[in-house]
């Protein structure tokens, strides 16, 4: 199916991925393992003894926020080959900025990842379990004259840096005797200057290239206590220095990052062969995920957060795990989308259908049936029993026989969606309309004989309509009157009252990021509240079951809202065209 976005958004391919090849709808994983580049290297190095037979993975979070959709890309990219070549993979938090990280972050990151279908066993790292380490590779840095503690401020540094054009400028302190270095950089470390004063700095290059290695930053001042080590260090190491080291202490074999990380990968290199750190990894960089209609910035979704624009992390319009989680998305169904858009070094983005698809295709095999009434409308039928009470049997999945049934009571007064009547049908409206029949699903054939309306708006309040008590479904007299329409219903009298949210894309275009301010984007209609009628066992308990509301959608009950005597349920994702139809 073509993309109404196969078009250059920047340096962007808009892709629509709805059939890929290996897989088939309606199944929650895929049938197949797809290959890619990452996979082939892998099996090159293996094959060729380079790893000495290791294959070990890393997942290296910031626990500086929630992960969100594309970081299960890389979740399941590393986590599923240390799972598919028999290695191992390592959670590891890159916490190497005390100021933007809290434990909050970490205990989400751990509940994210195993919710996900993943464990990391015995390897849970944190890269402050190598601060010691870092430090002293710095002080044998600084002995070797690789290193050097400088006094420029940040301004005065990018000053000096040069540009893609010009080669840098040596810093005043670039030759500062090793003793000197020393010194300073012991006094640092021993508390005696203030944020900012000094800077220890990589003497590498100031005429590469490649700006990364123009004397990086190896070690700041920043007198804020870590979440993890107290008050023990008032320096920190920089990330390109500590993440490279953290990897090759783990004896990491494949160190596998996005693409922004490409033009690091020198300063990775040095790094790993300057220090006697024991491991030698090798860094592999594909391309970040990039989902249409939502942002992957972590600095802009905190925005959103801290400016009351969503309800917080896990506001189901968010692409963070925690709202994909609260608005109904299963582990299965995130795992197949990121089996689907593969991997490559090609900056795509894909269409947000494209993981509402995923969803569908596990949901519809695993999400048990019932009925909700989003819009009510009273339905009378005129001549049932005003007192009767008939139960009518309705299977809990249409495909599995073994999931069982329930019962729907029917009376007298129901609920239908509003939607299903017109007063005047159009061409190809088969719902009910006056003189016109449908079936109510599970129950009879009706026929609407009139209807009522509020004497002030005009707006139809109460159809009434009178049954075919010849046609209950599953008799021999069902099929006695053919009807093109099926609707669903709910008993006024044995139904729950509950609300639902109903959420659509965030951002109103494709592209959010690339707009000067992306806040002129948000859609003001990504969140409809409905007071609606369900199921009355839907009323009964907490669950995170999601379900199929029939011929509506998929499901969830909020945890996080709902209560005693108070249901909510997030719409996950609607059903597809066709199955609405049925």
């Amino acid at each position: 199916m073509p993309s109404s976005l196969d078009k250059k958004q920047g340096a962007c391919q808009w892709v629509d991925l709805e059939w890929v090849p290996g897989y088939h709808h309606g199944m929650s994983e895929p049938t197949v393992t797809p290959t890619n580049f990452i996979r082939n290297l892998v099996t090159e190095d293996l094959s060729a003894g380079r790893t000495g037979g290791r294959l070990a993975t890393r997942f290296p979070p910031e626990p500086n926020g929630y992960l969100h959709i594309g970081h299960a890309k890389s979740i399941c990219l590393n986590f599923g080959l240390a799972r598919d070549f028999g290695g191992v993979c390592h959670l590891r938090f890159d916490d190497t900025n005390p100021a933007k990280e809290e434990m909050e972050y970490v205990q989400s990151i751990l509940d994210t990842v195993r919710w996900l279908g993943f464990q990391w066993g015995d390897h849970l790292y944190y890269a402050s379990d190598y601060f010691d380490r870092c430090y002293r590779y710095a002080e044998g840095l600084i002995e070797a004259g690789k290193a050097y503690v400088d006094e420029l401020s940040a301004e005065e540094i990018r000053a000096f840096r040069g540009s893609l054009t010009e080669a840098g400028r040596p810093s005043p302190w670039r030759d500062r005797p090793v003793a000197e270095n020393l010194d300073l950089f012991r006094r640092m470390r021993a508390g005696e200057f203030p944020d900012g004063r000094y800077l220890l700095r990589a003497r590498i290059d100031m005429a590469s290239p490649n700006l990364n290695l123009r004397d990086p930053a190896l070690y700041r001042i920043r007198h804020v206590p870590h979440w993890r080590t107290g008050s023990t260090w008032c320096i920190y190491p920089m990330y390109d220095y500590a993440h490279a080291i953290s990897d090759a202490e783990e004896r990491i074999t494949h160190s596998l990052c996005t693409l922004e990380f490409e033009d690091h990968r020198p300063l990775y290199d040095w790094v790993v062969a300057n220090t006697p750190v024991p491991g030698q990894p090798h860094q592999y960089e594909f391309s970040r995920l990039n989902l249409s209609h939502t942002l992957m910035s972590k600095r802009k979704l905190l925005e959103l957060v801290e400016e009351g624009r969503v309800s917080g992390w896990d506001d189901p319009r968010m692409p963070t795990l925690v709202g994909l989680r609260r608005r109904g998305y299963t582990p299965a169904a995130i795992r197949l989308f990121c089996e689907r858009i593969g991997i490559s070094k090609a900056d795509s983005v894909i269409d947000y259908s494209v993981l509402e698809d995923c969803l569908r295709s596990d949901l519809n095999e695993h999400a048990p049936r019932r009925v909700a009434v989003l819009r009510p409308l009273r339905l009378v039928l005129d001549n049932f029993p005003a007192a009767s009470v008939e139960q009518c049997s309705a299977p809990n999945h249409p495909q599995h026989a073994g999931w069982g049934e329930r019962f729907l009571p029917l009376t007298r007064e129901l609920f239908i969606e509003r939607d299903d009547f017109m007063v005047e049908p159009v061409k190809g409206f088969f719902r009910l309309a006056p003189g016109k029949s449908v079936r109510l699903r599970y129950a009879y054939v009706i026929t609407c004989t009139g209807f009522e309306t509020d004497p002030v708006t005009g707006e139809v309040t109460v159809v009434h309509a009178t049954c075919d008590m010849e046609t209950r479904s599953g008799t021999a007299g069902a099929d006695r009157v053919k009807v093109k329409g099926n609707i669903h219903w709910l008993s006024q009298t044995h139904s729950g009252e509950a609300t639902v949210r109903l959420y659509e894309r965030l951002f109103m275009d494709p592209n959010p990021a690339a707009a000067q301010d992306y806040r002129t984007l948000l859609n003001p209609h990504s969140m409809e509240e409905l007071q609606v009628r369900v199921e009355t066992t839907l009323m009964e308990e907490e669950s995170t079951q999601v379900f199929q509301f029939e011929r509506l959608g998929y499901f969830v009950q909020d945890i996080r809202d709902s209560g005693p005597g108070q249901r909510v349920f997030n719409r996950a994702v609607t059903l597809r065209d066709a199955w609405v139809r049925s």
